[in-house]
């Protein structure tokens, strides 16, 4: 197999411990894209495993991660050097929640606590006028289901990002620089099952901080539209 026919998932951290029988973000990831496991590499940055080339690849999937950019950690630094440095030799990349934060920290933009504290849950996600023409995202409709966890976001975009998607949080919830190199700050690879989990586990804490866990139970509801950006992703860079 041409090298170039795989994918490349790069992993900055694991999903919580209560979702270890439902797989890690590399697996869902995976699964979304509808590849099989020869096709894909993973790469543990958050545990010292050295990037390959990126001509090696077709493209690259940055995943989710319990870290936090702002935290400036050895890996995660070297991962936005490594991001620039593959984004310059021309790789398709997409960044998901922590990934989506660390290609715009990457490239200038600015990551922090979301100012309107932790988003988590089923939420919608509405289209820019740029998303509705996207390669990546304008498959979908103009406002769609997404599952979400975070607690930072990209509040100022990178020079020259254009923004794709929102959400009732006022921070970026999708942009794209030059034509192949998205973030995302929703969890296509996330099902309901998934999300369940990271709500209970999260149940005091997300209670503490105003919110109600239980009606954000309550809401949480299929999101398989968002779950097509992977399958999109891997075809716009000939792996579907």
């Amino acid at each position: 197999m041409d090298s170039r026919d795989r994918m490349l998932i790069i992993k900055t951290g694991s999903a919580i411990h209560q979702v270890a029988e439902l797989g890690d973000f590399d697996d869902w990831i995976r699964d979304g894209a509808g590849l099989s496991e020869e096709r894909v590499v993973v790469c543990r940055v958050d545990e010292g495993d050295r990037l390959p080339e990126a001509s090696e690849f077709a493209g690259a999937v940055i995943t989710g991660s319990p870290a936090m950019v702002t935290e400036r950690l050895p890996w995660s630094e070297q991962t936005a050097e490594w991001l620039t440095a593959a984004i310059d030799s021309g790789l398709a990349l997409l960044g998901i929640c922590y990934g989506h934060q660390l290609l715009a920290h990457a490239l200038g933009g600015r990551v922090e606590p979301d100012p309107a504290g932790r988003e988590i849950g089923t939420v919608s996600v509405k289209l820019t006028l740029d998303g509705e023409d996207d390669a990546l995202l304008g498959l979908l409709p103009s406002v769609f289901q997404a599952q979400a966890t975070h607690v930072e976001s990209v509040t100022r975009l990178p020079h020259g990002a254009v923004e794709l998607a929102t959400s009732d949080h006022p921070a970026n919830h999708a942009f794209r620089v030059g034509d192949m190199v998205w973030g995302v700050q929703f969890h296509p690879e996330f099902d309901e099952a998934v999300m369940r989990s990271y709500l209970e586990a999260r149940a005091n804490v997300i209670r503490e901080e105003g919110l109600d866990p239980e009606a954000l139970l309550a809401a949480v509801e299929p999101a398989e539209r968002a779950t097509e950006v992977l399958r999109r992703f891997a075809e716009l860079v000939g792996l579907a």
